[in-house]
């Protein structure tokens, strides 16, 4: 069976994204990376604005692409392809945290809709559970996403800004925040390796009968 390399798409994405987070704040005086939010990097103002709002666009392009890779894969296997439709979400939340930039009213409708995104892992894990041969991609899939969903717990503080537990990890809220996008982009890495993998052992099914 030819290998769809669509799905290395995935592991590029993560790549641009963790390039993008780490060299644009070098220039934005005084940014730290601890502190302050992915956003902020390009925020309205900022110098690395266009610059930030390119490398999103890029990640978005490439999480479409990689969305398009799954979908086929999956339908290959004789899965659902939920997951390649909600990537497709998780590429348009990008696009739109960029080129909206913050504060930009749409910027947060655009950065909330990232928590549709979010399910991918386990609308995969879903779809994929009873196929044998892929019990490294399931298995991932639950990991990445039992770690997407604490991540998820740590950043809703953020909407009580009252309490204690706000107060706490305020100063380190950047971190908190750089979880969550590193849970799910590690995902779609993990993911798009192992499906080469699984193209390389598994000899083409076709679907099942309704």
């Amino acid at each position: 069976m030819p290998t769809d390399n669509r799905v290395l798409f995935g592991p590029l994405a993560a790549a641009l994204l963790v390039a993008g987070i780490a060299v644009l704040p070098l220039w934005v005086p005084g940014f730290s990376q601890v502190r302050q939010t992915v956003s902020e990097i390009g925020e309205m103002g900022s110098p690395a604005r266009i610059p930030f709002a390119i490398m999103l666009c890029a990640v978005a392009l490439c999480l479409l692409i990689f969305a398009a890779g799954v979908r086929a894969e999956s339908k290959r296997a004789g899965h659902g392809a939920w997951s390649a439709f909600l990537i497709g979400c998780m590429a348009l939340s990008a696009a739109g945290v960029g080129i909206f930039a913050f504060p930009h009213p749409l910027h947060n409708v655009f950065g909330e809709f990232e928590l549709i995104g979010y399910q991918a892992p386990l609308a995969f894990a879903l779809s994929w559970r009873k196929d044998l041969r892929a019990r490294r991609l399931v298995a991932f899939s639950w990991i990445m996403l039992a770690l997407i969903w604490i991540s998820i717990a740590l950043n809703l503080v953020v909407f009580d800004r009252h309490s204690a537990l706000w107060a706490e990890v305020k100063p380190i809220y950047g971190l908190i925040q750089r979880s969550l996008f590193a849970a799910f982009f590690c995902w779609c890495a993990g993911i798009g390796v192992l499906l080469i993998q699984h193209q390389r052992i598994s000899p083409q099914r076709p679907r099942s009968p309704a």
